[in-house]
């Protein structure tokens, strides 16, 4: 009815979080996502060839920022995982109300993770951007939360979750689930089969790296070491240092690329 939304906090609040700027700034967001995952599969070959750059999402946005355009491009990447932020929650409170319970349910598991997920890297990236593309030395995780009460429970519990969430995003890719969020009418059959397949190699190669930070979070807890490597990059360093290897390291490199063209496909097709 005309000017409900006047009286309904709630209504007007929805209507803004879905209103097309909003959209428009997410897939920026989207955009920006797909670029980082590029950046860190370029920075995986290289620690595939002995190089030591650091091979993660913060290495990648200090690459962005290693210039002026690059530091403006970096803000335009903060303002846009914000909107993801925003669009997520709201997915995760508006969204899926017509399907089952235990559908939604997992539904909005899936977009309160990903909120967080752009949350942690938006600030990441507004941190580097203020600070002019310097990201500065900072305590891991690990460290920060090996020092609280019960620390070590909760490093191997972290971990069991980020495992968790690597079999989810591998399932996702397997099972075609993100299908559900994009909208291929009148893409075409070459264009649709063209983003199954990238997004199917993507999704898995997403859930296969950053599972590997989640096992060393669990046996970070297990022999109760604060000093145990624990991130993406301590992981493909550790894979790097394995028989073949680098092989293995450009291999996922390749699926993290293919996640990041997807994450453009995403941007484009993503239902509104």
């Amino acid at each position: 009815m005309p000017g409900t939304t006047d009286h309904d906090p709630g209504a007007a609040a929805q209507e803004l979080v879905h209103s097309a700027p909003v959209r428009a700034v997410g897939r920026v967001g989207l955009v920006a996502y797909g670029v980082v995952h590029v950046l860190v599969a370029a920075l995986a070959v290289q620690v595939a060839f002995g190089d030591r750059e650091r091979a993660d999402k913060k290495g990648a946005l200090v690459t962005i920022a290693e210039s002026g355009p690059g530091l403006v491009l970096l803000w335009i990447t903060v303002a846009g995982l914000v909107a993801l932020v925003v669009w997520q929650l709201a997915e995760a409170v508006w969204g899926h109300r017509t399907v089952p319970t235990r559908q939604r349910v997992r539904r909005v598991a899936v977009n309160l993770a990903e909120a967080a997920l752009f949350g942690v890297l938006a600030w990441s990236a507004g941190s580097i951007a203020a600070k002019g593309g310097a990201s500065g030395a900072s305590p891991t995780f690990a460290t920060v939360v090996f020092g609280l009460p019960g620390g070590a429970f909760l490093v191997g519990l972290a971990g069991l979750v980020v495992v968790a969430g690597a079999v989810a995003a591998v399932r996702r890719g397997l099972t075609l689930g993100f299908l559900r969020e994009l909208d291929l009418r009148g893409a075409g059959l070459n264009r649709s089969r063209l983003v199954t397949r990238v997004g199917q190699v993507g999704w898995s190669a997403l859930g296969v790296a950053y599972g590997v930070p989640g096992v060393l979070l669990v046996v970070a807890a297990a022999r109760f070491d604060p000093a145990q490597p624990t991130t993406l990059d301590a992981g493909l360093q550790a894979v790097a240092a394995e028989p073949y290897g680098a092989v293995l390291l450009v291999a996922l490199a390749a699926g993290l690329a293919a996640f990041g063209v997807y994450c453009v496909f995403d941007a484009r097709y993503r239902k509104a």
